[in-house]
């Protein structure tokens, strides 16, 4: 039997716990899958022992040492500086980082690797929220701030909190196959694999943050019905509004035009859709657009690339 893939997750006072048990979990139900131990799963720390996380659930961690084929470093609050300036743990970095098969991390992970030098150059993730410090900090290495993982070459990076288990998925994906990925998506009652390119925040995720009565429930609807007419007229009659009224305060809750939010909640259901074997025809109906040329049309504004593109680019990620 093959050695194990040894997957070392790197923990540290203060850090995310879900950053940690997320991706840990998909390894652990991908040697379940296996019916055999694929992947020999460590937790490590400058330290080791208990590691306490930011919700104050304690981690067994093994002090750093050896060498992982994957490594991931999880982001965390008040111990991530620490981490950054922690002497023995850069050293440790900069020594296996370079020759594990991948690296990468999770969330705010990303500021340990790029104190330690192992992003520059690369594309990276991070959270959103931490995205435009990561730039100005490090500009050496560019920021996706849109996606919720990055794979650059050996460098795999993801951006908040649960966007680590899509990663993992991903590189469960890249060992296992897609059918293994899926499954273990099914077992964790997941609803949708989330590809890389999708953003950290969807027109609806953000507008149901901000909006206020009556747009919350509308705009779960008009997720579902992308193919109605959803014009101003319509839209106000649904919520009992004016048409006036309804422009003017759906504009201020969710910072966009409601023509230009439809077409972005439109265009976030292709960019799903184009994965799938159907035709742009049928995409375009689905969603709403109506024609493959309005489609591309759209698309192609809005992302800077035909859909036919972006489908040769992203075919079977989800």
């Amino acid at each position: 039997m093959p050695r194990p893939h040894r997957v070392f997750i790197l923990a540290y006072d203060g850090c995310q716990l879900l950053d940690v048990s997320g991706p840990a979990a998909v390894f652990g139900a991908a040697n379940d899958a296996c019916g055999r131990p694929y992947y020999e799963l460590r937790i490590v720390s400058p330290g080791g022992g208990a590691v306490t996380s930011n919700c104050g659930v304690a981690l067994h961690s093994r002090r750093i040492g050896g060498q992982p084929d994957t490594l991931l470093v999880a982001g965390g609050s008040k111990g991530l500086k620490a981490a950054m300036e922690h002497p023995a743990l850069r050293r440790w970095l900069r020594s296996v980082a370079p020759r594990a098969r991948r690296f990468g991390s999770v969330c705010t992970g990303a500021f340990v690797l790029a104190a330690a030098g192992l992003l520059d150059g690369r594309r990276v993730a991070t959270h959103w929220a931490s995205c435009e410090r990561l730039a100005r900090g490090f500009p050496a290495l560019s920021v996706d701030a849109e996606a919720l993982y990055v794979a650059d070459g050996a460098v795999w990076t993801s951006a908040g909190v649960t966007t680590g288990i899509d990663m993992a998925l991903a590189l469960v994906e890249a060992d296992l196959g897609a059918a293994t990925a899926n499954l273990i998506a099914r077992h964790f009652v997941l609803y949708a694999r989330r590809p890389g390119y999708q953003s950290q925040f969807s027109p609806l995720l953000q507008a149901q943050a901000e909006a206020e009565a009556p747009f919350g429930p509308l705009i779960a609807w008009m997720q579902d019905n992308l193919d109605r007419p959803l014009d101003v007229p319509a839209l106000a009659a649904r919520a009992g509004l004016s048409e006036r009224t309804f422009y003017r305060r759906f504009t201020e809750a969710t910072g966009k035009t409601p023509a230009h939010f439809v077409e972005s909640l439109r265009l976030e259901a292709a960019r799903t859709l184009l994965t799938r074997d159907l035709p742009l025809k049928a995409i375009a109906g689905k969603v709403g657009l109506g024609s493959a040329a309005r489609l591309g049309h759209a698309f192609e504004r809005r992302f800077g690339m035909a859909p036919s593109l972006f489908r040769e680019m992203h075919r079977g990620a989800i």
